[in-house]
């Protein structure tokens, strides 16, 4: 008989920034809604079959915040709020987001929703109320579980209407996502009790443990590699991602978790000892990791049926480091042939196709000698598959689910059932992930290097924050911050590797984890954590540069349209995505044109209100620099006047990094105010010479010094101090 281990790995990054509570995409709640209640619940049709459900903490916690409403996401909000009620804005980010579903099943299938997604390239003025509302329907309706689709007669009756849906519709289906929500955690309580599934468990941020333990792992596979400017070396953290995880899963499930599986599969010999220690029983990786470990290659007939099978399918038992930990090894290509190609196939052909594999592998273990029963282990992504099936992939799953019950040569069974013989010894295994055996993914591009080094940067402010004064509490609450800018989801999108629509959003949401750190801590948030890590593919700002001398009348009046001709400017536009000031929404400022006079950067800036009164609400407009480096320019109201100050960092220590600011009192910068602002910096007190750059950003800050906008989002303006040829160079008739 071969057992067949399934194991469904189901994992969303924690999209929740810790500060504003909003949750930065919608993807917890979508799959919620689509995938993970469906994919334990179909299992109730076939109770002879067992698997294996590794549940990662981050999502789970969002999934009980979502599920008890006290979570947001900018879609939900907007497809919420009364169509009448939309702005243009609103529908603008619709028509931007409401179409991220795969179109062959997920969108073309629904009439009315592929006329809307035929025209989301047009205007939003071209779209009526009831066709923003119909957009509304069909982007959540769309993400629904299947069986609510063939059972649930609220959501039959929707899709039968199929357009011209009512307020009273969306509150219909506001029912209906909220009760699944809230049937997600208790559906798979109840498979486990039941004896039926596994619960297994990852890391609680999804973090490369071996990374975490010591980044110069990377090198033992490639010695050649730059390395972070720093190395990050915190095995503690690694230990406490474990012992969270163990923790989260005992509350919610009953009972703590027999197995891991290891963010991307990714394993060392110093993570194993850690994985035991905290009560682990088993973990699961790649074939190819147990290949790289036991020195061979795995080589496979003209079918793919493995050529060494007496190897893969066994569970091992590895004693790195004195611990001992359970391993068994997934099977790539049959795993991948779910994950890729099956899609694509009818149902029944396909769960034919694989059952046949199964029984093959079997049949070759035997007769190479394999000894007890194989463990043929299949290990793959539970949820981003199922887009690609049709039905949501359940024909698939009762395909499968059917063949294998009662099968005569083949038994399912839960990944600890698996491990529970497992007597070959393994002393240490190859450090590596279920991608290609090693970590480049997370740490071979400069841009993974990059965040590495920021990262590194702030575990080690977080080390020192007794000189600081922070309290228990922030100090808590800067340690999460941290423990969540260690997953691994954020490198996975750095580089040229993957990409996505939601990069810069990836890459803000890794920033910002560590800004909220350095804020909680009281202590200076350094530069480089508001400019992209991003060094390709990233969209400039919508930025032109000075062509002409300025000699602007700087009163803050915003008079003469010629006082400001030739100058750079910088559209600034919302960001889709975000709901708060604070994460990109609609911002204060609207423009900012700057250019030079002969001994002066000048600069005006627009809001989409007085800025006179955004002053006088104790906001503050900064200039902040980074060329020249640490130096930032404020304009605030103190004692009833307004103020224009330069600070500059104090300098650093030996060992030191981001440092206060320092005020270097009065100066010779005019400044002035009224409906606009109006700016004028000596290039003296910059240190600013002709032919070199000057780079800054423009900020926003509350009372409290706390950054409520950025512009650009991304990348400082850049400008070059104008030489003698400036005006040459830039003549025209």
């Amino acid at each position: 008989m071969t057992r067949v281990a399934i194991l469904w790995h189901m994992h969303q990054p924690f999209y929740e920034d810790l500060v504003t509570r909003e949750h930065i995409l919608p993807w917890v709640r979508l799959h919620a809604l689509k995938d993970y209640y469906g994919m334990v619940a179909v299992l109730r049709e076939f109770p002879e079959v067992r698997a294996t459900f590794n549940l990662v903490p981050s999502l789970l916690v969002q999934l009980e915040a979502f599920a008890a409403d006290r979570a947001r996401d900018r879609a939900l909000e907007v497809s919420l709020k009364p169509a009448d009620a939309l702005d243009p804005a609103d529908a603008q980010f619709m028509l931007d987001t409401f179409f991220h579903a795969q179109p062959h099943r997920m969108i073309e299938p629904y009439p009315r929703y592929a006329e809307l997604w035929m025209r989301r390239g047009s205007p939003p003025s071209t779209f009526t109320v009831d066709d923003l509302r119909d957009l509304q329907v069909w982007h959540k309706l769309a993400w629904i579980d299947p069986s609510y689709f063939e059972t649930d007669a609220r959501v039959r009756k929707l899709a039968a209407r199929g357009r011209d849906f009512s307020e009273a519709d969306k509150r219909i289906l506001r029912e209906v996502e909220l009760e699944l929500l809230n049937r997600v955690i208790p559906e798979y309580r109840a498979a486990a009790e039941r004896g039926q599934i596994e619960v297994s468990a990852s890391p609680f941020y999804h973090p490369i443990l071996p990374l975490l333990c010591d980044t110069d792992v990377y090198l033992q596979t490639h010695p050649n590699a730059r390395t972070p400017r720093q190395r990050f070396q915190h095995p503690e953290d690694a230990a406490e991602q474990l012992d969270r995880a163990a923790a989260c899963h005992e509350r919610l499930f009953g009972t703590r978790p027999a197995g891991l599986w290891p963010s991307e599969g990714s394993v060392s010999d110093a993570m194993a000892p850690l994985v035991a220690r905290a009560g682990f029983q088993w973990m699961a990786t790649d074939e190819l990791i147990l290949a790289r470990t036991l020195g061979v290659t795995f080589t496979r007939d003209g079918f793919g049926h493995v050529e060494q099978p007496e190897r893969l399918y066994a569970p091992y038992r590895l004693t790195a480091g004195g611990a001992p930990v359970a391993c068994v090894f997934r099977d790539h290509v049959l795993s991948d042939l779910i994950g890729f190609t099956y899609a694509a196939w009818a149902p029944d052909a396909a769960a034919d196709d694989f059952v046949g594999r199964l029984v093959e592998a079997g049949r070759r273990y035997q007769g190479r000698g394999g000894g007890d029963e194989p463990v043929v282990s299949i290990i793959l992504d539970g949820e981003n598959a199922w887009e690609h099936f049709d039905g949501g992939g359940r024909p698939f799953l009762r395909a499968l689910y059917r063949r294998l019950t009662g099968h005569p040569e083949l038994r399912t069974v839960t990944m600890r059932e698996a491990v529970g013989d497992a007597t070959r010894e393994l002393g240490s295994i190859f450090p590596g992930s279920w991608i290609d055996a090693n970590f480049s993914i997370w740490i071979g591009h400069a841009d993974d290097q990059r965040a590495w080094s920021q990262l590194a940067d702030a575990r080690q402010a977080l080390s020192t924050v007794p000189a600081t004064g922070a309290t228990a509490a922030a100090y808590a609450s800067a340690y999460e911050e941290i423990l969540v800018a260690e997953g691994s989801d954020w490198c996975w999108w750095y580089g040229e590797d993957h990409s996505s629509a939601h990069d810069l959003e990836f890459d803000d949401l890794f920033r910002r984890h560590l800004r909220n750190a350095y804020q909680l801590l009281g202590k200076p948030v350094p530069d480089e954590l508001f400019v992209s890590n991003i060094s390709h593919g990233l969209p400039p700002p919508v930025l032109t540069q000075p062509n002409a001398w300025l000699s602007p009348r700087l009163d803050g009046q915003g008079t003469g349209y010629f006082e400001w001709l030739g100058a750079g400017t910088l559209e600034i536009r919302p960001t889709a995505g975000a709901m708060h000031r604070t994460s990109g929404g609609a911002p204060s400022l609207t423009l900012v044109q700057f250019g030079f006079d002969r001994e002066r950067l000048l600069v005006r800036i627009e809001g989409s209100r007085p800025l006179i009164d955004l002053l006088a609400d104790g906001e503050e407009v900064s200039l902040k620099f980074l060329s020249p480096e640490g130096v930032r320019f404020s304009v605030r109201r103190f004692l009833g006047r307004l103020a224009g100050h330069f600070w500059r960092r104090a300098p650093v220590p030996v060992g030191g990094r981001a440092l206060p600011w320092v005020d270097h009192g009065p100066c010779r910068a005019v400044v002035g105010a009224g409906p606009v602002l109006e700016l004028g910096l000596p290039l003296s007190e910059l240190e600013a010479r002709p032919g070199g750059t000057i780079a800054f950003f423009v900020a926003v800050y509350d009372a409290r010094d706390v950054e409520l906008e950025r512009h650009p989002a991304h990348r400082p303006i850049e400008v070059t101090v104008p030489d003698a040829l400036f005006e040459a160079r830039n003549w025209q008739v």
